[in-house]
Order: C-alpha cells, then sequence, then structure tokens
C-alpha cells in the first residue's frame, strides 16, 4: 500500500529507474525465504547491517521483483524500504548508477530517517570519489538524529576532511576539534593531526604541539610532524630544544620536509652565530627549493661571509638590492664590504650607494654614505663625489670620519680635472688650508683653460686675472701670462697683448700645448706687423721660424711669409724676394700670397714684370682669394701707364669674380674713369650708375655721383642730370635736409659725444629711416652703444646693417650680431643667418674663416649635422684654420658617419677630436665613442670609453651623465643587474638635467622588472 499517493508517478519514475538499473534474471527457488517476504527482507537488512552489500542485493532485487508482480503487497514490508537498501547498497559498492536515483529518492520521499540516511551514503559515495563540494552538501543534510554515534563520527570527520581540502579552514577546525577529544574514536589520530596542522597555521602553538605530541608515533604522520614540533619550540624560543628535534629528525629515513626542516635548523644556527654549521643546510635549502625568501638568502650569504667564502657572499647579497627595508639595508653594508675585501672598488661603491639610500639603520648608512663618497673619489667620480661629501658633512657634520673626508675634497682637487666644481667649492670653503690655498691658481688656470677652448674669453681672462693677484700663482703664472696676451690679442688689445707674451718668454718657461715660446714669438710678431713696427716684428718672427724646408710646419711657413713681409716693408727687396721665391718654390699653401708680392716687389721698377707676375698667380693659382687682388693690381698698374683699354677687361674680372673682394665698387668706378679717359662719356655713365645702383651706400657712390653731374654738365645735359636725380628716388631738397639732419650727428660723433650722438641719431632716423645717412646712423649708434658696453642696444644697428648687403659696415656688423646671438645669447638660429651674411661679405682671410667657424657651430649646436659636414669641408681647407676648426670639424664628420651606421669611421673622427681638443667637444667625442662600441656591442671597450669621459671630461656634467646612463646599458645587456641599478640609482639621486634624471628612472624600473622575472626569490 503506497503510503504518500501524491507521489505515485513520481514514485513509479524511481521504481522504474531502479529496475532499470538493477533487475537480472533471477531463477525461480522454491524455499522457505522466498515463501516468506518479511524472511528474506529480514535477511537482506542483516546483511546489509553487517556490510554484506553483495549478498543483499540479490535479496533486495527478488523482492523488488516480487513487489512489481504481485498485486498483493506483504503490510509488513514498505515499498520505500527496498528502495532505500537498494540505492544505499548500490552506493556503498561505488555503483555510480544509483547516484542520480539516490538524489531523487532524497529530493521526493518524504521520510525524514531514511532520506538522511541515504544522503549520509550518498556523501560517503562522493566523499569517496574526492568531489568534496558534492559530499559536504550531503553530509549537512544527514542529521545527526538519523546517524547512529558511529556514523555520526564519521560524517564530522569527512566534513571536517572536506572543509579542509577546500580550504575552508574556519569551518573544518571545529569538527576536528570535537574528533580529536575522542580517544576511542577510529580518526582520533588523523583528526589530531589535522586539528595539530589547522592551530598550527593560527599560531597556536600549545594546541598544536598537544595534537603533533600524540601522532608524532604514527607510522605517516611521524614523518611530517616532527618538521612542525621543531618549528613550534623555535617560534616559542626554544632554540636549544628545537635544533634538537631537528637534528634528529634528518638523521631519520624517509622524513618528510626534510629540506624545510634543513631550512630550520639553518636558522637556528645562524640565529647561535655558528656560521659554520648553518652554512651546509642553508646552502642546500637555497640551491634545492624553488622559491626562497630574502631571509634564506641573506642568512646564507651572511654564512659564506663569516665563512670567509666572499665570492659566494657577493653572488648572494647582490640579489637582495633595491628594497627599502633593514635587511636590503645590511645586505648591501655587507655587500660592500665583500666588494673591498675582494678588492672590486667600483661594485663596493654601488654596494654603499644602495646603503646609504636606505634610513633603516643610521649607523650603517652613516658609514656606507661616506664609503660611497670616498670610494667615488678613488674612482674618478669627481662630480659625485663632490656631491656625496658635502652631503656627508651637512648629515652627519659629527661623525668620526668627518675629518677624513674634509681632506679627501681638498685632495679630490688635485686629482681632478673638474675645474668648474672644483673652484665653487675651493671659494665655499671658510677657513682652507695653505695646501688647499696653493692648488687654488692650478684650478683657475685648468678653468681658464676650458673657457678659452669654448670660446669664452672675457669669463677666461676674469679667471686668469685672479691667479694674477694670488701669491701662489708661480706654478702657473708664465702659462697665465702666455693666455692674457692671447686674449688681448684676439680682442685687438696689442699693446697688453706684448705686454703679456713678453712676461711669458722673460719667464724662461718653455710652455706646454699651443702656449710655447715658439706660439709666443709668433704672435708677438703679429702683435708688431700690426702696429707696422717691421723691424721689432722681424726679430721675433726670426725666432719663431724653424726649419725652412718642403714639409715644414704651418706656423715655420706662415712666419717665414711674415718675416718676408716685415725685410719687404722695409724695402730690403732682395732679402723678402728670396725668402717669397722659397714660399713658392716649396709650393706651400700660401705660395699664392708669395707669388702676389713677388709680384708687387717686381712693380716697384717694373710694371710689366708685376704684370706678368700676377697673371702667372692667375694662371697658376686660379682658386686663390688673391686672384681679384691680382686682376686689381693690373688694373691699376695700367692705368698708372695710362693704358686704360687694357685695364679694362682685369676691372671687369674683378666686377664679375664670384667672391665678395670688398673693392668691386672700386673696380666699376674705376672702369667707369678708364672710360672717360678714353672719350667713351656713355660707358662711363653707365658703370657709374651701376656703380650707384649696386652700391649706393659705399664711399665710390659718393665720387660716382660727382662724376656722373660732372660728365652731364661738361656735355651740356644738366637737364637730364636732374633727371637722373630723380630717377633714383632723391630730391634735392630732400637730400639737403638729410645731409644737415646728419651733419648734427657728426658733430657729436667727432666731439665723442656718444651720449648725444644718440640722440641726435634716433631723431635724423625718426625723420629719415631710409635717408641718404640711414646706414651710417645705424651703425654708428650701435658702436656708441658698445663704448658704453650695451651690445644688446647695439644689436638692433648692427643687424640692420647687416642685412643690407655689401657696405664699408656690413662685414663689422655681421661679425657682432653673430657674434652676439651666438656667445651672448646663445640663440644659434639667430646667430646663423648673420654667419652667412658675413661669409658673402667678408674681404679678408679672418672674416671668412670665423664665418665658417661660427656656421659650422651654429649648426652644429642645431643637430644639422649634415650642413654642418659641408661647411666642415670647407673650414678645413681654409687659410688658418686651428685645432678648435679641425675638432669640430671632426667631430661632426663623426656624427655623420655614426648617424650612417659607419661605427668604425665614427670612432676615428671622434679620437682626432680628443687630440685636438681639451673642452666640450671632446667630452662629446669621448662619450660618442662609448656610444659607438655600445652599439657595436663591444661592451668592454664601451665602458672603458664611458669610463674615460668621467675621468678625463669631469667638468661636463652633461656627458658624464650620459656616460653613467650608457653605463648602466652595458651592465643591463650583461644581466649585471646590480650594478646596472646602482649606475642608474646615481643618476636619479645626483643629475641635475631633468630630462636625463627621467631616463635613469624609467630605465631603473625597467631593470628592477626584468631582474624580478629571472630571480628565484619571493615576492
Amino acid at each position: 500500500m503506497n503510503v504518500y499517493p501524491a507521489m505515485n508517478n513520481r514514485i513509479t519514475y524511481i521504481l522504474s529507474f531502479l529496475l532499470l538499473c538493477f533487475s537480472v534474471q533471477v531463477s525461480a527457488q522454491v524455499t522457505a525465504i522466498n515463501n516468506d517476504p518479511n524472511a528474506k527482507f529480514k535477511q537482506a537488512q542483516e546483511y546489509f547491517l553487517t556490510d554484506q552489500y553483495s549478498l543483499a542485493m540479490p535479496l533486495l532485487r527478488e523482492l523488488k521483483q516480487e513487489v512489481q508482480s504481485s498485486t498483493i503487497l506483504n503490510a509488513g514490508i514498505k515499498v520505500q524500504e527496498i528502495d532505500y537498501y537498494l540505492l544505499a547498497c548500490g552506493l556503498q559498492q561505488n555503483d555510480e548508477r544509483a547516484v542520480q536515483p539516490s538524489r531523487e529518492f532524497i529530493t521526493v520521499v518524504h521520510n525524514m530517517p531514511r532520506t538522511q540516511q541515504l544522503s549520509f551514503h550518498l556523501a560517503n559515495y562522493y566523499f569517496r570519489k574526492q568531489l568534496f563540494t558534492d559530499a559536504l552538501e550531503f553530509y549537512e543534510k544527514a542529521e545527526i538524529a538519523s546517524l547512529n554515534n558511529e556514523q555520526i563520527s564519521e560524517s564530522k570527520f569527512r566534513m571536517g576532511y572536506s572543509y579542509f581540502h577546500l580550504k575552508r579552514y574556519g569551518q573544518a577546525k571545529p569538527l576536528f576539534n570535537t574528533i580529536r577529544q575522542m580517544p576511542d574514536d577510529k580518526h582520533y589520530l588523523d583528526a589530531n593531526y589535522f586539528y595539530g596542522f589547522l592551530a598550527y597555521n593560527d599560531k597556536q602553538y600549545n594546541e598544536a604541539l598537544g595534537c603533533f605530541e600524540k601522532v608524532k608515533d604514527h607510522p605517516e604522520y611521524g614523518k611530517i610532524v616532527p618538521f612542525y614540533i621543531a618549528s613550534i619550540y623555535y617560534f616559542r624560543g626554544e632554540k636549544d630544544k628545537a635544533i634538537k628535534i631537528a637534528e634528529e629528525a634528518v638523521k631519520r629515513p624517509n622524513i618528510l620536509y626534510d629540506l624545510e626542516m634543513k631550512q630550520l635548523l639553518g636558522h637556528a644556527y645562524f640565529e647561535k652565530k655558528d656560521y659554520k654549521r648553518a652554512l651546509p643546510l642553508l646552502e642546500e635549502y637555497v640551491n634545492k627549493a624553488d622559491k626562497v625568501s630574502r631571509q634564506d638568502l641573506y642568512e646564507l650569504s651572511y654564512s659564506y661571509y663569516q665563512n670567509n667564502q666572499l665570492t659566494k657572499a657577493i653572488d648572494g647579497f647582490k640579489q637582495l638590492s633595491g628594497s627599502e627595508d633593514s635587511l636590503s639595508q645590511s645586505a648591501m653594508y655587507m655587500l660592500g664590504d665583500a666588494y673591498l675585501k675582494t678588492n672590486q672598488k667600483e661594485n663596493a661603491r654601488n654596494a654603499f650607494a644602495f646603503c646609504a639610500a636606505n634610513n633603516s639603520n643610521q649607523q650603517q648608512r652613516e658609514v656606507s654614505l661616506f664609503n660611497y663618497a670616498k670610494l667615488s673619489y678613488e674612482l674618478g667620480y669627481q662630480g659625485v663625489a663632490i656631491s656625496e661629501f658635502k652631503r656627508f658633512l651637512n648629515e652627519y657634520p659629527r661623525s668620526t670620519y668627518s675629518n677624513e673626508a674634509k681632506e679627501l675634497l681638498v685632495g679630490l682637487l688635485t686629482g681632478t680635472s673638474n675645474y668648474k666644481d672644483a673652484i665653487s667649492l675651493m671659494e665655499s670653503l671658510v677657513d682652507p688650508s695653505e695646501s688647499t690655498k696653493k692648488l687654488y691658481p692650478r684650478m683657475l688656470y685648468g678653468r681658464a683653460a676650458e673657457l678659452i677652448n669654448d670660446g669664452q674669453l672675457n669669463k677666461a681672462d676674469e679667471l686668469l686675472d685672479k691667479i694674477l693677484k694670488d701669491k701662489y700663482n708661480a706654478p702657473v703664472l708664465p702659462l697665465t701670462n702666455y693666455w692674457k696676451g692671447e686674449i688681448a690679442y684676439r680682442n685687438d688689445r696689442l699693446d697688453d697683448a706684448i705686454r703679456f707674451y713678453d712676461k711669458f718668454l722673460q719667464s724662461g718657461n718653455p710652455g706646454m700645448g699651443e702656449a710655447t715660446v715658439k706660439e709666443a714669438n709668433y704672435n708677438m710678431g703679429y702683435c708688431y706687423l700690426r702696429k707696422e713696427n717691421f723691424l721689432v716684428a722681424q726679430g721675433f718672427f726670426q725666432k719663431a721660424v724653424g726649419r725652412v724646408a718642403l714639409n715644414s710646419a704651418p706656423i715655420d711657413q706662415d712666419a717665414h711669409i711674415r718675416l718676408a713681409d716685415c725685410y719687404f716693408m722695409q724695402k730690403s727687396y732682395t732679402t723678402a724676394l728670396s725668402m717669397y721665391q722659397k714660399a713658392i718654390d716649396y709650393s706651400w699653401p700660401n705660395a699664392d700670397y708669395a707669388l702676389y708680392q713677388k709680384a708687387m716687389l717686381a712693380g716697384i721698377n717694373n710694371s710689366k714684370g708685376k704684370i706678368d707676375q700676377m697673371s702667372t698667380l692667375q694662371r697658376l693659382y686660379p682658386r686663390s682669394n688673391l686672384v681679384p687682388d691680382a686682376n686689381m693690381e693690373i688694373a691699376k698698374t695700367y692705368m698708372a701707364d695710362e693704358k686704360f683699354q687694357a685695364a679694362i677687361p682685369f676691372l671687369n674680372n674683378v666686377i664679375n669674380a664670384a667672391q665678395n673682394t670688398g673693392f668691386k665698387q672700386t673696380a666699376l668706378l674705376q672702369l667707369a674713369v678708364c672710360y672717360s679717359n678714353l672719350n667713351k662719356n656713355q660707358e662711363a655713365l653707365d658703370n657709374y650708375k651701376k656703380l650707384l645702383q649696386q652700391y649706393p651706400n659705399s664711399e665710390e657712390a659718393a665720387f660716382a655721383l660727382e662724376n656722373i653731374r660732372a660728365i652731364y654738365v661738361e656735355t651740356g645735359r644738366p637737364q637730364e642730370y636732374e633727371a637722373f636725380i630723380r630717377s633714383t628716388g632723391k630730391n634735392v631738397s630732400a637730400s639737403e635736409a638729410d645731409s644737415l639732419a646728419y651733419a648734427a650727428v657728426e658733430v657729436k660723433l667727432n666731439n665723442n659725444d656718444c651720449t648725444g650722438a644718440v640722440e641726435q641719431i634716433n631723431s635724423y632716423l625718426t625723420r629719415f629711416p631710409n635717408g641718404a645717412n640711414a646706414l651710417d646712423a645705424h651703425y654708428n649708434r650701435s658702436e656708441c652703444f658698445m663704448l658704453r658696453k650695451d651690445w644688446k642696444g647695439a644689436l638692433p644697428g648692427y643687424e640692420y646693417v647687416a642685412k643690407q648687403g655689401s657696405s664699408q659696415y656690413a662685414e663689422k656688423s655681421a661679425l657682432i650680431a653673430a657674434r652676439s646671438y651666438y656667445f651672448e645669447l646663445k640663440d644659434y638660429a639667430k646667430a646663423q643667418p648673420y654667419y652667412e651674411i658675413l661669409r658673402t661679405v667678408a674681404t679678408t682671410d679672418e672674416s671668412r674663416l670665423e664665418a665658417l667657424r661660427g656656421l659650422l657651430r651654429c649648426h652644429y649646436q642645431l643637430k644639422e649635422y649634415k650642413q654642418a659636414a659641408d661647411v666642415a669641408k670647407d673650414l678645413l681647407i681654409a687659410k688658418g684654420a686651428g685645432n678648435d676648426d679641425k675638432a669640430l670639424s671632426n667631430l661632426v664628420t663623426g656624427r655623420n658617419h655614426q648617424l650612417n651606421n659607419t661605427y668604425d669611421l665614427a670612432i676615428q673622427s671622434y679620437r682626432a677630436v680628443v687630440n685636438l681638443n681639451k673642452g666640450e667637444w671632446a667630452a662629446e667625442a669621448r662619450y660618442e665613442i662609448a656610444k659607438c662600441q655600445f652599439d657595436l656591442n663591444s661592451l668592454t671597450n664601451a665602458e672603458k670609453a664611458a669610463f674615460e669621459v668621467i675621468n678625463k671630461s669631469g667638468s661636463y656634467d652633461f656627458w658624464v651623465t650620459k656616460s653613467y646612463i650608457l653605463l648602466g646599458d652595458i651592465y643591463l645587456k650583461q644581466k649585471d643587474y646590480f650594478n646596472s641599478k646602482a649606475t642608474y640609482q646615481s643618476v636619479v639621486d645626483n643629475a641635475t638635467n631633468l630630462q636625463l634624471k627621467q631616463e635613469a628612472q624609467t630605465k631603473l624600473q625597467q631593470v628592477t622588472e626584468e631582474e624580478k622575472k629571472n630571480s628565484k626569490i619571493e615576492g
């Protein structure tokens, strides 16, 4: 009889499913048990309760068959009971086909004891299958009211184990706690082990220890718990007991956590300062573990250190850099000491840098900051050493190392080329020692030499003046006098130049570099030559001239020519002619000048000889700058002989010459004169007008205008003259007003009243901004401003004059405008066009040379290396090109090669720069050599070259900082993360250039991330 009629359909489904799963062919047997269903059911129950499931199953199937075939069901046997036992037997035998019907039974049958008991069996099935989430679901449904004591205990333990496996320790722990307190329970030891583990995890060491002690003799758990027991004694501070347990455990075979046990034992020995016994244990653990803690690595490295295995100690300590905790600081402190003991000063410096950047231990920080500064000094990092010594003295003024730090600062001044910082530091000292004071003139001289190389003559002059006033100046006084003379000469102060050069020569000092006795005599000769004291100049040039031969040095060649000039000017023509002839015979670069002078000598008594020699010059040296001069001299010679027709072709040569000679306007005037003397008035007029059109502001233009008027008047055409005047845009009355207005300016100028002149010029330009005298007005106003040393006020006027093109003022104006923008304003883009103008209007070799120099420097500063290279080609072949010119030319040439990836050629050019220059260009060239080596993957050479920048170009912070960053790149490429990080960090801490500081910060982050990826340290 069905107890739950409303569920007929659902039950029918379950029964059908059971029959489908479990029906078998059963032979009909006529026995007592078959005739008594109750007896059969009871027998099945007995089998089930005694865990004989395979015997119970056939009986239960027969009963199921009888139930389905009989219309009358024995009231003593319930259908649900048969179903329950069939499903439970299936689950107990791990028959998967029983799972789904069991879940259905639990869901639909309203028989709480049976559904809860079946839930227990289903949970056990899932537990055995290690489906712990499903097991927990049904253990929770199997309430204890329906279970016996053994099942309750089983359920609690297995629920605890399932929670434990799912890492739900909070729910597992109370279940294990219940079972562990039941000594007779079959899971008593298991529960104690798991509860002990959870208590250990929660740092409840006393409870955990009690549990572990109960299972220490267990065949399986006994292999595990010694580690936990030792650990608990260790954590409780009972180190000796922990050591004893651990020592015994590691001797046992098949002990689990053997590696961890050795780690624990190593820690304990370490804390007892027994580094010899700690070492092999910690070493084995670190070598075998997949991941290790920073503490493990530190203790192993420290043990290596204490056992004098410094190489291994270094390898370990290195991996602990970069953090800001006390462990990292201590590791870096020990690392620095280990490096010092193995004489690796460079690496020791980096380790102390890391330690000094950490504030965890002030005593270690103090010692490390001092050592970092000291090693920076010893290794040539002068900029860093100075700043770090200052920082050390500021932060630790009472340190036991303070006196040594101060002495090292003084010593640093003697062993560095960082004159700029050295002077600044020296001048900041309140009471320097006498030995330090004696070094001061040397610092001043070194910095002055750098400034001279960089073209900053005024600043260099100020430092040289300080040397002259210093009582300890004797070692550098001769060279100081030389450069005072050189600066005076470059600034056209010839008397001062002579005075200082003479002091140098009187000192008997042989000099060094460019400052030699030979150079001084040579320069003295030029001073007197420019003062037109040819006799005295002759004496100095004679001293300067060395061996006169085919391959004589440039200075010997030029001195020889200048000596010939002196003889020429003193009318010792035979001697001069002989000397000029030697230059011609040897085909020296200035042989064209010698031939020109030889022609001038020939013209003294023989105009034909002069003409022939000048013609020879044009034929032999068609590209000489003297060709226009030669043409002009030939023309003048013909005109002097009244051979005007013969002069005309040569005057036309001057006019049509590609280069600006400075006397094209003269040639036009003389050409007109020739035509006038040939009675070719129209041709003369045409050339006078051409002169006025092309050079309206020249002196010759005034003569042309007068001669035009004379021609028109002489030919009876005054009205045509007036029409011509009007055609030029001039008004007679305006011109008169213009002349009168500017006359007031000239009065002030003639009276040396610059203030009044400026006022009058301003008034004139307001009335006549484009007047006939506007060019003179702008120029003279600028000259007045320059007398006041107001170069900013002078600059607009010089710019105006320069932009007007060829005039008597154009050359000087373009020169001053270019210099002002380049040196004073550092505006290289604006300086460049004025150097271009100067190159166009220059009439002397000196001006052309300066134009080329300026253009090269502007292109260089603007990073226009292609244009710079083009200018460099012209500069290198220009007369008078000096070492600075060659240096910069090689620098831009090297940069071009570098940009084209021809690194070997680039390095060759850069090395030429270093040989020629001692200033910033040398610093840049040294850096680029290092960069080329890096790009060639020649890392050893790149490192060496980078250190050369740091050690030899210390005054140039930008290139020194770039070199530090490059060193970091080199170390990173070598996988030397420690030194790479240390180098980048040094730049971040010390760089003054924000862009380079940011670059170093970015690279520091990158190397830190890469190191983490390749490290076995946890975290």
